[in-house]
This record gives structure tokens, sequence and C-alpha cells, in this order.
């Protein structure tokens, strides 16, 4: 599960948690933040809604030689498979990049006029996107140059895009990546190449339901594969050695068992030979072994994300997106979040849960701030900034799990940001003043809540099938509600301040309320274009809670909604009445997933979820056209280049790149496997 903030504007995330011995008071969870070198120019560029950053790796230079070429080898490994992502996204994506790439680089054509711009834009918008879905809408991004011109500037570069490849940039094909409205056939109108384009949700249905898998043990059936017909008949194709993207996994395998040579004790070798092994075979038992020998692996300098992973790109929930991340450990800031894993069981056993819905032991939550040394695939260009795996249930529940944040892409996006959006959108000057003293601090616990306790709160009936099989379409989103929901609900608790998480648990809280209920209700509607309707799963889980929590305090004006000079605020008259609300919605949240009730979980989504009051989206995007800030953020990679002494590698140099576009040609050239 990977968290992208709870503020879509200027998206703040977790810092240090303060060690349980230290005295009540000092708040280590805000002061032992490792701060970046000061005069680093986090920003590479702006284009569209997009804002281009870079991030450093500190630390990597105190890492030993053989340290150094274990996160090497496995960046390498990660950008290895980063052509499977593209291809995952969308059927066509590699035939378009590689058409619209060979046009930019060519010297035959006349790069000049509004219409070159125009493609110059929408090129890097798919680089951002992995393909020409937003990387946020999921809705199809058409150019705003002509089909004419692009045939023009096809032909003079001799690079060749015909057919329905061509067309769809234009028409209205395949218009949503995922498409979860309820009156659509889900799988069938969703351009996901997770599923062969003829393939109907029914038919998915069926065929995964006919799957038996150990009910106390469940593989993540259908995870690695793409669902497709043949010869009118469904089968998979596998992801896998000389089956589906073998050419591109392949590669990853090599660089792994370089990796595997310079692992750093038995376990992460152990580790390591697994994921090659499930390379190798696409076997998913293979792949539970790996994700219970990687949960179990915590010693050691370095550590990893990579495989096919998360499953909010697949409207059934079935299918994992490539993603990888290369990380090294924080160590004084991690040594500070363990709090927070130390005291999981107080929380459950304090939560508004029903009884019989909470967990007697929560078990192996591991929680660490961790440096990132590369990204690739689902979490690249754009990045979470907090992650918590394996996603599988009962692994988590047995073997535990791995919560991180990730620390330095944290401090990329705190350094930044602006203040001006909140001074338009917040009700008052208590509100700003509280936002811009607790706010950051207050995201950050809220995510560091969800990741540590929230996702690892609560179990499922006996007998009651998993999330993605009983709640279907709204697992994803119900599911981030609900850790959503149980950090803020204890945002408010003066337990935060008594573990020396906070120095001001009121004052935090309040804060931490007021940004998620203007986010929720307002802010985050300027990523979508006025008409669109919420579909995003965190997003959509934003607007619920928040929607719900409204009308549910409406009698007692618990948030109220002002209008002055023209302009639209939601202003918290009682915030202690909002944790309880926020509790009974958590307690609800929580029986809808123990007890896999799927009317209920499409009432509350549907109904509050996902449409847009269009009067207040055009009031939001009217004021917010304002600010020249984009809405969306995303990342280069710094390179790790070796320093060679012939076929010996002596050392690495970190180097930036010198733009975006130049990475994302890069890239192509040198990762570029899949056709």
């Amino acid at each position: 599960m990977k968290y992208k903030g709870v503020y879509a504007l200027a998206i703040a995330a977790m810092v240090a948690v303060g060690c349980a011995e230290e005295k009540k008071g000092d708040n280590a969870f805000a002061k032992a933040e490792k701060t970046a070198t000061t005069d680093f120019d986090f920003t590479v560029g702006q284009f569209a809604d997009i804002k281009i950053l870079r991030y450093q790796i500190p630390g990597f230079e105190d890492l030993t030689l053989k340290e150094q070429k274990l996160v090497y080898y496995m960046t390498q490994a990660g950008l290895a498979g980063r052509d499977i992502m593209w291809a995952q996204n969308y059927r066509h994506n590699l035939a378009i990049r590689e058409a619209l790439e060979t046009v930019y680089t060519s010297d035959k054509v006349e790069k000049t006029g509004e219409e070159w711009a125009q493609f110059e834009t929408y090129l890097k918008r798919i680089w951002f996107a992995n393909g020409i879905h937003h990387h946020y809408s999921n809705a199809k991004m058409k150019p705003a140059f002509s089909p004419e011109y692009l045939k023009k500037v096809l032909a003079e570069s001799g690079a060749t895009l015909e057919g329905e490849p061509f067309d769809v940039l234009f028409n209205d094909k395949d218009s949503k990546k995922v498409n979860l409205s309820k009156d659509a056939d889900i799988v069938l109108e969703s351009a996901i190449n997770f599923y062969g384009p003829d393939v109907t949700t029914a038919e998915a249905e069926q065929f995964y339901d006919a799957i038996k898998v150990d009910a106390n043990e469940p593989i993540e059936k259908g995870l690695n594969t793409r669902l497709v017909k043949e010869n009118g008949k469904l089968v998979e194709q596998v992801y896998k050695s000389g089956g589906l993207y073998g050419e591109a996994i392949d590669n990853i395998i090599g660089w792994l068992e370089k990796a595997k040579t310079v692992a750093e004790n038995e376990q992460q070798e152990k580790a390591l030979g697994l994921l090659i092994e499930y390379y190798q075979t696409g076997s998913l038992d293979t792949w539970d072994d790996y994700c219970i020998a990687w949960a179990t692996s915590t010693e050691g300098n370095i550590d990893w994300i990579n495989g096919f992973i998360e499953v909010y790109n697949d409207p059934k929930g079935y299918k994992g997106s490539y993603e990888t991340i290369v990380q090294i450990k924080d160590f004084d800031m991690s040594k500070k979040m363990a709090v927070l894993s130390t005291e999981a069981q107080w929380f459950e056993d304090n939560s508004p849960l029903m009884p019989e819905h909470k967990k007697e032991t929560v078990k192996g939550v591991s929680y660490k701030t961790v440096i990132v040394a590369g990204e690739a695939g689902d979490a690249s260009p754009s990045t979470p900034i907090g992650v918590n795996l394996p996603n599988n249930n009962w692994i988590r529940q047995t073997h535990g799990s791995k919560s991180v944040s990730l620390g330095n892409i944290i401090n990329a996006y705190n350094n930044a940001g602006g203040s001006g959006r909140l001074k338009e959108f917040a009700h008052d000057e208590e509100e700003v003043a509280l936002e811009e003293e607790y706010g950051q601090l207050g995201d950050k616990l809220h995510t560091a809540l969800h990741e540590v306790v929230g996702h690892a709160s609560g179990q499922i009936n006996k007998g009651v099938g998993t999330p993605k099989e009983t709640l279907k379409r709204y697992k994803s989103t119900i599911e981030e509600g609900r850790a959503d929901l149980f950090g803020l609900y204890y945002l408010m608790d003066p337990k935060l301040q008594e573990l020396g998480l906070v120095e001001d648990w009121e004052k935090t809280g309040k804060a931490a309320y007021d940004g998620y209920i203007r986010n929720g209700l307002m802010t985050q509607l300027i990523r979508l274009e006025l008409g669109d309707m919420v579909e995003e799963a965190h997003m959509v889980n934003r607007q619920w809670v928040s929607a719900w929590s409204y009308e549910r305090g409406l009698e007692d004006n618990v948030i109220e909604k002002v209008t002055r000079d023209g302009k639209t605020y939601y202003n918290i008259n009682d915030y202690v009445k909002l944790r309880e609300i926020f509790g009974e919605l958590l307690r609800e949240t929580q029986r809808i997933t123990s007890e896999g009730d799927y009317e209920a979980a499409k009432n509350l989504v549907e109904d509050y979820g996902v449409q847009v009051d269009q009067d207040i989206h055009k009031e939001v995007l009217d004021r917010n056209s304002q600010f020249k800030s984009a809405p969306y953020s995303g990342f280069v990679n710094p390179a790790i280049v070796p320093t060679m002494d012939g076929e010996e590698i002596t050392g690495f140099s970190i180097q930036q790149p010198e733009s975006f576009e130049s990475q994302m040609l890069e890239y192509a050239s040198k990762y570029g496997s899949l056709k």
C-alpha cells in the first residue's frame, strides 16, 4: 500500500517520531528531521499541471563500497523493468512513446511555433504519466496539436505511427485508464492493459472465482498476469522470464543476480534468491515465500521494494503494477519512529472499533524513515511518500509488515512548496496560523498513524473473503479511508503528547483536521478538470470521509459552510465532536471490511466520494487560477555513476540530471527493452 499524503496541493508528509524513553514534551518528532543541503536547487522545471523536482541521497557516501554496489545494482534492476509499467498502463503506450521520441530527437523537424510547443508539452506529460493517461485522474490526455501536424512531423522524422495507436490520440476511444463508474463494465471500459481489450468484468470475475486458493494462506491470484482471450478461451499470460515482458524481466534478473553477490547478510541473500526465482518462474507461491523473507529481513542498511505490487490500477484489484524503490536506512529518524510501532497494540485496544473486529495481537508493525536512492515503474516520476508492504493480508498478520516514509522525498516536497493557496482557502487567520505552526507536523503524524496502526488494524470475520473479493471495485478506497480515519481519530488524542510525539496535541490535531476537511471538500478539486468525477482511490476516500462527516455533523453545526465575499469556506466549530464522528465512521468502515458488506461500501463511496458539486468545483478552479505553481509534483532520479578500474567498480559519484527531458530520453535509450 502506498500513501501519497493528505494534502493535494503541497505534499507534506512524515518526519521522525520521538523515542519512548525521551522526556514528555521533548518533541523529537518535530526536531529530528534530517536536513538537506540548504543551497540545493530542488526544482527542475514545470509544464502543464506538473512540477518536476530533484532529490538528494544523504548518507550514500557513508556506506561501504559493498553497500554502494548493492544500491547501484538494485537501482539498475528497477530501471531495467521501466518499460513494463508503460506496457501495463496501455497496450499502445510503447509504440506511441517511440514515435514521439523519434520526432523529438530528429534534426529534420523544425522545432518552432505553437504546435511544436504543444508537442513538447504533450510528450513531457506522457513521460510523467508513463503513458497517455493522466497519472492521477486516469483520463486520456489529448494533444493540443492537430492530427495533420503529427503526420507532418512523423514523416519528417521518419517515425511511424499508424492505425489505432495514431487514431487513439485524437478520438474518444480508451478514454479512461481505470473506469470505476458504477454503471460501467469496469474491465471492458478500462484501458489498462491487465486484460485483453475484449474481456468483460463478468468474464474476469468468473475466471478468478473459479481459481480455488488456500483459505488461510491465499496467494494473490492474478497478481502477475494479463488475462486475455485466445481462440475464445480466457488464458493468463504470465509476467516471467520467457513469458510476457520476458526481455525486460531477464534484464531485471541479471542485475538482481549481481545484487545477490553483495547482499549484506544471509536473510537478504535469501530474499533476493527468491525474488530471482519468482521472476524466473512467475510462481505466486514463490512470491509469497519472497514476501515473507523480505518482511522478516530487518537487518542491514539497504532495503528495496521490487515487483508487481500495488493493485490500484486494476479495476478488479487483482493485478499488480511494476514498481521499485531502493532505500537506505535513516538510522536516527527510524529509531525515533519506533514509538508508534511499540504502542500499536494500545491504539488498537483503545480504538472505537467493535470488539469483535479488533485484533488481539497487532504483529510485526515496522516503521522507518528511509532515504530513497532510486525509483522506477509505478513509483516514478510520481512517487509516494510512504509505503506499507507486503499487501497479502495473511502474511502481514502472521509475519508482519514494513512501513516506511521516504524521508528525502518528503524533504524535497517540503522545500519546494508555497503558502499562497493556504491563505486563499483557509477560513480565517487562526486556521492559517495553526496550519503554519502545526500543519506540517500534523500531516506527518497522520501519515505515520495511517501506515503503522491504520493499515495494521482490524480483522476480517471468519469465513468472509478478502476485501478485493467482497468489496470489489471499492476495496482500495475503503481501505485507504479506513486507514485515514484511524489516523484522524488519534490525531486529537492526548496520548500523542504523552508519548512525546507532539508538544501540543490539541493544536496539532486542530491543524490536521482543518487541513483534511479543507482538502477533502475543496482544494483537491484543483486536480480535476471541470465536469470530472473523483475517481482516484485516495482522492475518493478523502472526499467521502470529509463529506460524510460534514453531513453527519450538520445538526450540531460541527463543520460550518461559510460564504464570504462570494467565496466558500469550511470552518470546524467543534473539533471534539468531529473526532467522535471520525470514530463513528471508522467503526463503520471496519465493519464493512470485516463483514464484506459490498452494498454499504458502494453506498458510502457512490453517495459521498465520487460526485462533485460543480459550482464548488468551478469556484475552486477560479480561485486557484491566480497561482502559478502546478498542483502535481514528481521527480527525476539522481544518477549513481560507477567509477571503473578496468572491469572493477572502485567507487561511485552522484550526478543530477540536466533536465527531465534528458533523463527520459536516456532511460528510453538505455532501458528500452520492450516493443
